[in-house]
């Protein structure tokens, strides 16, 4: 019997990521909400526990770093990511940045300043490239949303 679809394994994902997020939570005090994930290849280097925290529906996308210990003076300053916000692949967040509920950050990003909510930001260092943006769950761009639907109709 062919697999028709890897969707069936969708139930194996959710277990995986469910088992990483209850691990970030007792090695390093992670506050991870329940409906957020962080990719399996996703680091953190934790200064302190409790010093990182991620909103609902948030997306910590692949190969991505969040450091809070702050390597000059070596104190811990916290992290602090928003609700419905993405983070894309291979970005580094550094210590003591707060992003912003519903922002986006670019793959690839070194973000060293906090993070506007509602904003997309790139680049190393990052910087804002767009304001007053509409996104949906896991920082996806409601107007990606719209595309999909006229493709589907």
């Amino acid at each position: 019997m062919a697999i028709k679809s890897l969707n069936q394994f969708s139930w194996l994902r959710t277990a995986v990521l469910s088992g990483r997020r209850h691990w970030f939570a007792l090695r390093y005090g992670v506050n991870i909400h329940p409906s957020s994930s962080i990719s399996t290849s996703g680091r953190i280097v934790s200064g302190a526990r409790g010093s990182i925290t991620i909103g609902r529906d948030t997306l910590i996308a692949f190969k991505t770093l969040l450091i809070t210990r702050d390597v000059r003076t070596g104190e811990s300053r916290p992290i602090t990511i928003g609700a419905r916000s993405f983070v894309g692949g291979g970005a580094i967040v550094l210590p003591g940045v707060t992003i912003g509920d519903e922002a986006i950050v670019a793959a690839g990003s070194v973000v060293m300043d906090d993070v506007p909510e509602r904003t997309i930001v790139a680049g190393n260092p990052a910087r804002v490239v767009r304001r007053d943006i509409e996104v949906t769950k896991r920082g996806r761009l409601a107007s990606a949303d719209q595309r999909a639907q006229r493709w589907q109709d």
